[in-house]
């Protein structure tokens, strides 16, 4: 794995994540049955136009520091990819944490490097904690990567539901205090 690094990501480099997000757009979008709009941006309408406009909606990860983390990681100093977290009121259920949203680059996939990243994340906020993924045949790796990851990270003391969650729709929900 080499050297792993999880960093809060300063608004100075939050052009790296913003590099990143519509990669991991486009893989919700085969995990979601989703096409991105007619000008090709991954959007639920025609609004944007360009992964330019898109970006102001995504500031929010800066503008609301001690309640939203963007977390950049890190291989050898190369971008792998980001965990956002996300605490009150910006959370869904009777949580403290959430993670809103990984991504790990596809050359760093099934290198434990998601799972250490996580570990690491988990370790720096303490409380009660939410995950939810898409609960679809197509995520199936994405669901059995959280059910190993929490079940070593808490010794099995997590739970694991399929709900509707407001915002998000149906969802796979994982929830464990640590």
């Amino acid at each position: 794995m080499n050297n792993l690094t999880i960093e809060l990501c300063e608004r100075k480099n939050k052009f790296i994540i913003n590099n990143l997000y519509p990669l991991y757009l486009h893989d919700l979008a085969e995990i979601r049955n989703e096409l991105p709009n007619k000008y090709g941006v991954f959007e639920d309408d025609d609004k944007y136009h360009t992964l330019e406009q898109q970006i102001p909606v995504f500031d929010i990860w800066w503008e609301k520091e001690g309640v939203l983390f963007p977390y950049l990681i890190k291989v050898n100093g190369l971008p792998a990819g980001f965990i956002l977290v996300a605490t009150p009121p910006y959370l869904f259920d009777n949580c403290d944490f959430m993670i809103n949203e990984i991504f790990i680059l596809r050359p760093y996939r099934g290198k434990g490097i998601g799972e250490k990243g996580v570990r690491e994340v988990f370790n720096l906020h303490r409380g009660k904690w939410m995950l939810f993924t898409t609960p679809t045949d197509k995520n199936l790796n994405t669901i059995s990567f959280w059910r190993k990851t929490l079940s070593g990270y808490t010794n099995n003391q997590f739970t694991e539901e399929d709900k509707e969650l407001n915002e998000v729709g149906f969802s796979k929900v994982f929830k464990f205090n640590n």
